[in-house]
């Protein structure tokens, strides 16, 4: 797969808000793997020193990184490190010195437009925090049936683990959920192969209208099947 970074000066962007971003020592930058959260809300890019995330989450296919690194981190490269990531010489070639994936860059840029035609970060983010709401409400309000393994306070708002059922889960309980799912058309809920459970993915394009079927479905599940050892 074929990588292109694009390097965005520091200077250039404007500074949001972004919670919890962890408190480091003065001096150390900050670097931060922003794939699955990348354009879901603001962010204060201000508090890191590099930030990087593949389009395919958020921003569009697979195929492209964008890269987002702080002016003074830039050419301190080490003598092994190959020329195409190097970030001076990415930059000194306006992010083309290697051929860029322009199929994944134009579609990258219609993401960024839709994103503005809805109302930019500060909307895409609070419909993503109403989406999570609606996916975390199903599961507090279960009783145990749904129990998500992540602390409250570093939850996630693209991306929602839980398990069925009492203890680690109940995977035939988890079989019949994801059926059940699939068959009102909720596909790629299989929770990630080294968890298992069920995994809720939120991105961008995934609407309040179709969160809101599946929190309808997570309720209706568990009322059918909250007896079940």
């Amino acid at each position: 797969m074929q990588l292109t970074f694009i390097i965005v000066l520091m200077k250039q962007l404007k500074v949001s808000n972004l919670k919890k971003v962890p408190e480091i020592p003065t001096g150390v930058p900050l670097v931060a793997d922003i794939s699955s959260n990348a354009l879901s809300e603001p962010v204060d890019v201000s508090k890191h020193g590099l930030l990087f995330a593949g389009t395919q989450k958020n921003l569009g296919t697979s195929g492209l990184t964008i890269v987002v690194v702080r002016d003074d981190l830039i050419g301190h490269a080490e003598r092994t490190c190959p020329s195409v990531f190097d970030y001076k010489v990415q930059h000194q070639a306006n992010s083309v010195y290697n051929t860029p994936p322009v199929f994944n860059i134009y579609i990258a840029n219609l993401v960024l437009e839709w994103l503005k035609d809805n109302g930019g970060l500060q909307e895409i983010g609070r419909r993503n925090e109403q989406k999570a709401k609606l996916i975390y409400d199903a599961i507090e309000n279960s009783n145990g049936f749904y129990h998500c393994p992540v602390d409250k306070g570093y939850r996630s708002r693209m991306n929602i683990p839980f398990r069925i059922g009492p203890n680690n889960g109940n995977e035939e309980l988890e079989k019949k959920f994801l059926k059940g799912a699939e068959e009102k058309g909720m596909i790629s809920l299989k929770g990630y192969r080294t968890v298992g459970g069920v995994r809720v993915s939120l991105y961008n394009a995934v609407t309040i209208e179709e969160t809101a079927g599946l929190a309808e479905f997570m309720n209706e599940f568990y009322t059918a099947n909250e007896n079940v050892e």
